[in-house]
Protein backbone atom coordinates (compact mmCIF):
# COMPACT_ATOMS: atom_id res chain seq x y z
CA UNK A 1 0.00 0.00 0.00
CA UNK A 2 1.04 3.46 -1.09
CA UNK A 3 1.96 6.03 1.80
CA UNK A 4 -0.01 9.02 2.26
CA UNK A 5 3.40 11.07 1.86
CA UNK A 6 4.09 9.56 -1.17
CA UNK A 7 0.54 9.81 -2.57
CA UNK A 8 0.79 13.40 -1.80
CA UNK A 9 4.08 13.73 -3.51
CA UNK A 10 2.73 11.88 -6.59
CA UNK A 11 -0.80 13.90 -6.53
CA UNK A 12 1.31 17.15 -6.28
CA UNK A 13 3.66 16.39 -8.84
CA UNK A 14 1.18 15.43 -11.44
CA UNK A 15 -0.94 18.30 -10.86
CA UNK A 16 2.32 20.42 -11.73
CA UNK A 17 2.92 18.81 -14.84
CA UNK A 18 -0.72 19.32 -15.47
CA UNK A 19 -0.29 22.90 -15.21
CA UNK A 20 2.27 23.06 -17.63
CA UNK A 21 0.83 20.94 -20.12
CA UNK A 22 -2.44 23.10 -19.66
CA UNK A 23 -0.69 26.53 -20.82
CA UNK A 24 1.29 24.35 -23.33
CA UNK A 25 -2.07 22.91 -24.99
CA UNK A 26 -4.15 25.88 -24.54
CA UNK A 27 -2.04 27.72 -27.34
CA UNK A 28 -2.34 24.50 -29.44
CA UNK A 29 -5.95 24.38 -29.26
CA UNK A 30 -6.84 28.19 -30.16
CA UNK A 31 -4.46 27.75 -32.79
CA UNK A 32 -6.38 24.51 -34.11
CA UNK A 33 -10.32 25.89 -32.98
CA UNK A 34 -9.62 29.36 -35.33
CA UNK A 35 -7.65 28.28 -37.95
CA UNK A 36 -8.08 25.02 -38.26
CA UNK A 37 -4.58 23.73 -38.59
CA UNK A 38 -1.93 21.67 -36.43
CA UNK A 39 1.19 23.98 -35.75
CA UNK A 40 3.72 21.60 -35.24
CA UNK A 41 6.09 24.78 -34.57
CA UNK A 42 4.74 24.71 -31.42
CA UNK A 43 7.15 22.48 -29.50
CA UNK A 44 10.33 24.96 -31.33
CA UNK A 45 8.33 27.91 -30.10
CA UNK A 46 8.64 26.35 -26.47
CA UNK A 47 12.52 25.67 -27.11
CA UNK A 48 12.82 29.07 -28.22
CA UNK A 49 10.91 31.06 -25.67
CA UNK A 50 13.20 29.33 -22.97
CA UNK A 51 16.30 29.96 -24.50
CA UNK A 52 15.56 34.13 -24.94
CA UNK A 53 14.66 33.92 -21.66
CA UNK A 54 17.70 32.28 -20.49
CA UNK A 55 20.12 34.65 -22.65
CA UNK A 56 18.24 37.61 -20.70
CA UNK A 57 18.20 36.07 -17.83
CA UNK A 58 22.48 36.09 -17.98
CA UNK A 59 21.89 39.61 -18.55
CA UNK A 60 19.62 41.07 -15.99
CA UNK A 61 20.81 40.91 -12.61
CA UNK A 62 19.07 41.44 -9.58
CA UNK A 63 15.77 40.20 -7.84
CA UNK A 64 13.21 40.89 -10.85
CA UNK A 65 15.74 39.09 -13.41
CA UNK A 66 13.71 35.99 -13.90
CA UNK A 67 10.23 38.52 -14.47
CA UNK A 68 11.51 40.49 -17.17
CA UNK A 69 13.52 37.57 -18.62
CA UNK A 70 9.86 35.41 -19.12
CA UNK A 71 7.98 39.16 -19.81
CA UNK A 72 10.42 39.47 -22.59
CA UNK A 73 10.27 36.09 -23.63
CA UNK A 74 6.56 36.36 -23.98
CA UNK A 75 7.31 39.77 -25.89
CA UNK A 76 9.77 38.60 -28.36
CA UNK A 77 7.64 34.80 -28.87
CA UNK A 78 4.38 36.74 -29.45
CA UNK A 79 6.12 38.61 -32.08
CA UNK A 80 8.01 35.38 -33.82
CA UNK A 81 4.56 33.73 -33.92
CA UNK A 82 3.14 36.53 -35.60
CA UNK A 83 5.50 36.95 -38.32
CA UNK A 84 5.76 33.38 -38.98
CA UNK A 85 1.77 33.17 -39.72
CA UNK A 86 2.44 35.29 -43.44
CA UNK A 87 5.71 33.27 -43.56
CA UNK A 88 4.29 29.97 -43.54
CA UNK A 89 0.49 30.01 -43.51
CA UNK A 90 -0.48 33.24 -45.70
CA UNK A 91 0.21 32.13 -48.51
CA UNK A 92 -1.88 29.07 -48.05
CA UNK A 93 -5.03 30.29 -46.44
CA UNK A 94 -7.18 30.01 -49.50
CA UNK A 95 -5.80 26.98 -50.73
CA UNK A 96 -7.77 23.54 -50.45
CA UNK A 97 -4.96 21.69 -49.20
CA UNK A 98 -4.48 24.20 -46.47
CA UNK A 99 -4.48 21.57 -42.97
CA UNK A 100 -1.96 19.33 -45.09
CA UNK A 101 0.33 22.60 -46.34
CA UNK A 102 0.57 23.20 -42.79
CA UNK A 103 1.65 20.26 -41.47
CA UNK A 104 4.68 20.71 -43.69
CA UNK A 105 5.36 24.48 -43.41
CA UNK A 106 5.04 24.23 -39.53
CA UNK A 107 7.41 21.21 -39.36
CA UNK A 108 9.77 23.07 -41.85
CA UNK A 109 9.53 26.35 -39.42
CA UNK A 110 10.24 23.84 -36.38
CA UNK A 111 13.52 22.53 -38.50
CA UNK A 112 14.48 26.01 -39.06
CA UNK A 113 14.31 26.87 -35.80
CA UNK A 114 15.58 24.04 -33.77
CA UNK A 115 18.61 24.85 -35.73
CA UNK A 116 18.71 28.60 -35.52
CA UNK A 117 18.82 28.01 -31.54
CA UNK A 118 21.44 25.33 -32.29
CA UNK A 119 23.73 27.43 -34.07
CA UNK A 120 23.09 30.62 -32.12
CA UNK A 121 23.60 28.92 -28.67
CA UNK A 122 25.36 25.71 -29.06
CA UNK A 123 24.31 22.33 -27.98
CA UNK A 124 25.27 22.30 -24.51
CA UNK A 125 22.50 22.28 -21.84
CA UNK A 126 21.23 24.81 -20.17
CA UNK A 127 18.91 25.54 -17.24
CA UNK A 128 17.11 29.28 -16.11
CA UNK A 129 17.87 30.13 -12.57
CA UNK A 130 15.02 29.23 -10.85
CA UNK A 131 14.30 32.42 -8.70
CA UNK A 132 12.58 31.08 -5.33
CA UNK A 133 14.55 28.32 -3.17
CA UNK A 134 12.99 26.36 -0.46
CA UNK A 135 10.28 23.71 0.20
CA UNK A 136 7.36 23.36 1.88
CA UNK A 137 5.58 20.35 3.84
CA UNK A 138 1.96 19.02 3.14
CA UNK A 139 0.73 15.89 4.65
CA UNK A 140 4.04 14.60 5.59
CA UNK A 141 5.42 15.24 2.13
CA UNK A 142 8.09 17.94 1.01
CA UNK A 143 6.99 20.25 -2.37
CA UNK A 144 9.43 22.36 -4.12
CA UNK A 145 8.35 25.99 -3.25
CA UNK A 146 9.28 26.86 -6.91
CA UNK A 147 6.92 24.50 -8.03
CA UNK A 148 3.97 25.30 -6.09
CA UNK A 149 4.70 29.44 -7.04
CA UNK A 150 4.83 27.78 -11.07
CA UNK A 151 1.02 25.70 -10.60
CA UNK A 152 -0.17 29.54 -9.53
CA UNK A 153 1.07 31.71 -11.71
CA UNK A 154 0.08 29.35 -14.91
CA UNK A 155 -3.33 29.13 -13.16
CA UNK A 156 -3.08 32.89 -13.30
CA UNK A 157 -2.29 32.91 -16.86
CA UNK A 158 -5.10 30.70 -17.93
CA UNK A 159 -7.50 32.75 -16.27
CA UNK A 160 -6.35 36.04 -17.75
CA UNK A 161 -6.24 34.47 -21.40
CA UNK A 162 -10.25 32.87 -20.65
CA UNK A 163 -11.12 36.98 -20.03
CA UNK A 164 -9.33 38.07 -22.82
CA UNK A 165 -10.50 35.71 -24.94
CA UNK A 166 -14.56 36.05 -23.60
CA UNK A 167 -14.43 40.10 -22.62
CA UNK A 168 -12.19 42.15 -25.03
CA UNK A 169 -13.00 43.09 -28.59
CA UNK A 170 -10.00 41.52 -30.16
CA UNK A 171 -10.83 38.01 -27.87
CA UNK A 172 -14.70 38.15 -29.47
CA UNK A 173 -13.40 38.78 -32.61
CA UNK A 174 -11.14 35.39 -32.70
CA UNK A 175 -14.03 33.73 -31.35
CA UNK A 176 -16.57 34.28 -33.77
CA UNK A 177 -13.52 33.92 -36.48
CA UNK A 178 -13.12 30.10 -34.95
CA UNK A 179 -16.98 29.90 -35.23
CA UNK A 180 -17.29 31.01 -38.72
CA UNK A 181 -14.66 32.85 -40.77
CA UNK A 182 -16.81 33.61 -43.46
CA UNK A 183 -19.14 35.45 -41.28
CA UNK A 184 -16.48 37.11 -39.70
CA UNK A 185 -15.29 38.57 -43.12
CA UNK A 186 -18.56 39.64 -44.09
CA UNK A 187 -19.08 41.18 -40.60
CA UNK A 188 -15.40 43.54 -41.59
CA UNK A 189 -13.24 41.73 -39.72
CA UNK A 190 -9.62 41.50 -40.75
CA UNK A 191 -9.36 37.72 -40.87
CA UNK A 192 -5.84 37.38 -41.86
CA UNK A 193 -4.69 39.94 -38.84
CA UNK A 194 -6.72 37.99 -36.56
CA UNK A 195 -4.98 35.00 -37.85
CA UNK A 196 -1.74 36.21 -36.85
CA UNK A 197 -2.77 37.72 -33.59
CA UNK A 198 -3.79 34.33 -32.97
CA UNK A 199 -0.67 32.07 -33.54
CA UNK A 200 1.35 35.23 -32.00
CA UNK A 201 -0.77 34.48 -28.94
CA UNK A 202 -0.02 30.84 -28.77
CA UNK A 203 3.78 31.30 -29.36
CA UNK A 204 3.55 33.85 -26.13
CA UNK A 205 2.35 31.18 -24.12
CA UNK A 206 4.46 28.54 -25.62
CA UNK A 207 7.43 30.66 -24.60
CA UNK A 208 5.44 31.10 -20.97
CA UNK A 209 5.68 26.94 -20.38
CA UNK A 210 9.04 27.07 -22.03
CA UNK A 211 10.30 29.41 -19.31
CA UNK A 212 8.62 27.65 -16.25
CA UNK A 213 9.96 24.00 -17.63
CA UNK A 214 13.90 25.65 -18.43
CA UNK A 215 13.85 26.75 -14.72
CA UNK A 216 13.02 22.71 -13.32
CA UNK A 217 14.73 21.57 -15.75
CA UNK A 218 17.77 21.17 -18.57
CA UNK A 219 16.95 22.76 -22.08
CA UNK A 220 18.55 21.79 -25.11
CA UNK A 221 17.82 23.16 -28.88
CA UNK A 222 14.93 19.97 -29.35
CA UNK A 223 13.77 19.74 -25.96
CA UNK A 224 10.61 21.09 -27.81
CA UNK A 225 9.67 17.63 -28.99
CA UNK A 226 8.22 16.24 -25.74
CA UNK A 227 5.88 19.84 -24.79
CA UNK A 228 4.59 19.17 -28.19
CA UNK A 229 4.10 15.49 -28.25
CA UNK A 230 2.20 16.28 -24.80
CA UNK A 231 0.41 18.90 -25.71
CA UNK A 232 -0.73 17.21 -29.38
CA UNK A 233 -1.91 14.18 -26.81
CA UNK A 234 -3.80 16.84 -24.26
CA UNK A 235 -5.84 18.93 -26.74
CA UNK A 236 -6.77 15.20 -28.37
CA UNK A 237 -7.63 14.28 -24.95
CA UNK A 238 -9.69 16.97 -24.00
CA UNK A 239 -11.19 18.58 -27.19
CA UNK A 240 -11.04 22.14 -28.41
CA UNK A 241 -15.05 22.32 -27.20
CA UNK A 242 -14.59 24.68 -24.52
CA UNK A 243 -11.51 26.73 -23.63
CA UNK A 244 -11.83 24.67 -20.69
CA UNK A 245 -11.27 21.45 -22.11
CA UNK A 246 -7.52 20.79 -22.89
CA UNK A 247 -7.10 22.51 -19.24
CA UNK A 248 -9.15 19.73 -17.38
CA UNK A 249 -7.60 17.18 -20.03
CA UNK A 250 -3.89 18.23 -18.82
CA UNK A 251 -4.38 17.58 -15.43
CA UNK A 252 -5.49 14.32 -16.14
CA UNK A 253 -2.47 13.43 -18.26
CA UNK A 254 0.14 15.19 -15.80
CA UNK A 255 -1.28 13.00 -12.86
CA UNK A 256 -1.84 9.54 -15.12
CA UNK A 257 2.07 10.61 -16.06
CA UNK A 258 3.14 10.87 -12.63
CA UNK A 259 1.73 7.87 -11.40
CA UNK A 260 2.71 5.71 -14.26
CA UNK A 261 6.24 7.15 -14.46
CA UNK A 262 6.56 5.98 -10.51
CA UNK A 263 4.77 2.24 -11.01
CA UNK A 264 5.50 1.15 -14.47
CA UNK A 265 9.16 3.45 -14.65
CA UNK A 266 9.88 6.83 -16.84
CA UNK A 267 10.21 5.32 -20.23
CA UNK A 268 6.86 3.38 -19.88
CA UNK A 269 5.33 7.04 -19.12
CA UNK A 270 5.01 8.13 -22.81
CA UNK A 271 3.03 4.87 -23.69
CA UNK A 272 0.49 4.67 -21.01
CA UNK A 273 0.02 8.56 -22.07
CA UNK A 274 -0.39 7.22 -26.21
CA UNK A 275 -2.91 4.33 -24.73
CA UNK A 276 -5.35 6.96 -23.32
CA UNK A 277 -5.36 9.12 -26.59
CA UNK A 278 -6.00 5.86 -29.10
CA UNK A 279 -8.94 4.45 -26.32
CA UNK A 280 -10.41 8.42 -26.64
CA UNK A 281 -9.97 8.69 -30.01
CA UNK A 282 -11.91 5.08 -30.50
CA UNK A 283 -14.56 5.66 -27.96
CA UNK A 284 -14.92 9.26 -28.57
CA UNK A 285 -13.42 11.14 -30.81
CA UNK A 286 -14.43 14.25 -30.31
CA UNK A 287 -12.51 14.36 -26.44
CA UNK A 288 -13.50 13.83 -23.07
CA UNK A 289 -14.87 16.93 -22.61
CA UNK A 290 -15.60 18.36 -26.72
CA UNK A 291 -18.83 17.97 -28.59
CA UNK A 292 -18.55 17.68 -32.73
CA UNK A 293 -18.68 21.27 -32.86
CA UNK A 294 -15.87 23.51 -32.23
CA UNK A 295 -15.49 26.66 -30.77
CA UNK A 296 -13.20 28.82 -27.64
Amino acid sequence: MIAIDTLVFLIASGILLGGLYALMATGLAIVWTTLGIFNFAHGAFVALGAYVAWQVSQSVTGGFGFLIAAITSAIVMFGVGFVLHYALVKPFERNANLVLLAVITTLAGASIIENGILLSWGPRDKQIAPPIDGTIGLMGAELNLWDVVILFVVLAILAALALFLRRTTIGRALRATAQNREAAELMGLNVSLLFALTIGLSAATAALAGVFIGSLRFISPTFGTDPLMKSLIVVILGGVARFTSPIYAAFIVGIAEAFSAYYLGLYWAPAVLFAMMIAVLLIKPEGLFGHRSKTL
